[in-house]
């Protein structure tokens, strides 16, 4: 395991906190055998909790857990992983990542094989705009815009005044966008009334209103949804089984933003299954992550099916890709691949935390 620094173009700001460079840390597991997997822990500090520090110190005790056993059992790790690291989500990715991509190398499959190959095409992503002042929101849309991208996710739930300026000028500018307006918890819901209502007065597209409201107010999430006809998904409302549970029991989402850093991977897929059980719609999403751990949740797209919104963006954010082979992007477009497991690699440090 070793820390890596991501630095990106221009500062993520979100309404909980914000980040210049991403602090992240890759692993890299290695079978008797001699296949490798590589996973990539992406904690956010100030939306799921964890920092580099915490998710490679819980990393060290849980790599102990793997030692000596076959990674075919990576599922029951994973559970070992959930009874003893429960609030460590990204650390438990990591491994629970490269676990799986070392088993398909193994076995010599892609790792979406592995997951089923129900929807192994290319695919498109929207584009993030973080929280900025107008001008700056107006020249990163339009330079997306150039490159393709139609969609736009735009961080808002600071100031919901600025918030509305700053949809209505992309929206006045550039023709043919649609929005995933993302508060990050931070509207109350007078404050997301007003914000909808402003977008219907100038006439632009929400595809869906993600995390509008606290976390925690599932009343409020299933109150907008009856009152303002716009999709509602939920992503820090949902971080455990038992969290999703509860959000479709109240009603509270349309849309569930599947994230294995903010639920570890084995939790996310459960996640999964029980949203679709229940008839919620699917999307999914990252923190701010290289195409390894985002390879792994465009894996699960085009392995398990059913994703309609992909928010995997986040590797065009930053300043380089430290990450060789694996999917690629051509403008909003993700490409699959055909190599056994992730099929990438990266370069491991010689001051490597190494347990053999």
């Amino acid at each position: 395991m070793w820390p890596i620094d991501l630095p990106l173009v221009d500062p993520f700001v979100v309404a909980t906190g914000s980040r210049v460079t991403a602090h992240n840390a890759y692993t890299r597991i290695t079978l008797a055998g001699g296949a490798v997997g590589y996973g990539e822990m992406a904690p956010f500090p100030e939306v799921g909790g964890e920092d580099r520090a915490a998710c490679l110190e819980t990393a060290a005790r849980l790599a102990v857990m793997v030692l000596g056993r076959t990674v075919r059992e990576w599922k029951a790790v994973g559970q070992l992983f959930m009874e003893t690291a429960a609030a460590h989500p990204a650390a438990r990715c990591g491994l629970e990542t490269a676990m799986v991509d070392a088993l398909c190398r193994q076995l010599g499959i892609p790792l979406w094989g592995y997951w089923g190959a129900a929807d192994v095409r290319e695919r498109t992503t929207d584009i993030t705009i973080p929280i900025c002042d107008v001008e700056r929101t107006v020249a990163l849309g339009e330079a997306w815009y150039r490159r393709g991208f139609r969609l736009i996710k735009t961080k808002v739930g600071t100031d919901v005044d600025q918030d509305v300026r700053r949809m209505e000028a992309l929206h006045t500018r550039l023709p043919g966008l649609a929005f995933i307006p993302d508060a990050n918890q931070g509207f109350t819901r007078d404050e997301c009334r007003y914000f909808v209502k402003e977008a219907r007065r100038c006439g632009a597209s929400i595809v869906l209103l993600e995390q509008p409201l606290a976390k925690d107010d599932l009343d409020g999430m299933a109150a907008l949804r009856r009152d303002l006809g716009v999709p509602i998904a939920a992503d820090e409302s949902i971080r455990s089984l038992q969290d999703a549970r509860e959000v479709i029991r109240s009603g509270a989402a349309d849309f569930v933003n599947i994230k294995i850093t903010k639920s570890g991977l084995l939790a996310a897929m459960e996640i999964m299954a029980c949203a679709r059980t229940a008839g919620l719609r699917l999307m999914v999403g990252g923190m701010v992550e290289t195409r390894i751990a985002m390879g792994c949740s465009f894996g699960l797209v085009l392995g398990a099916g059913g994703f309609e919104v992909l928010d995997l963006d986040t590797p065009l954010l930053l300043a380089h890709d430290p990450v060789v082979g694996g999917y690629r992007y051509s403008g909003p477009a993700l490409h699959p691949w055909t190599g056994a497991g992730l099929d990438l690699s990266a370069d491991v440090p010689p001051a490597a935390m190494a347990f053999e």
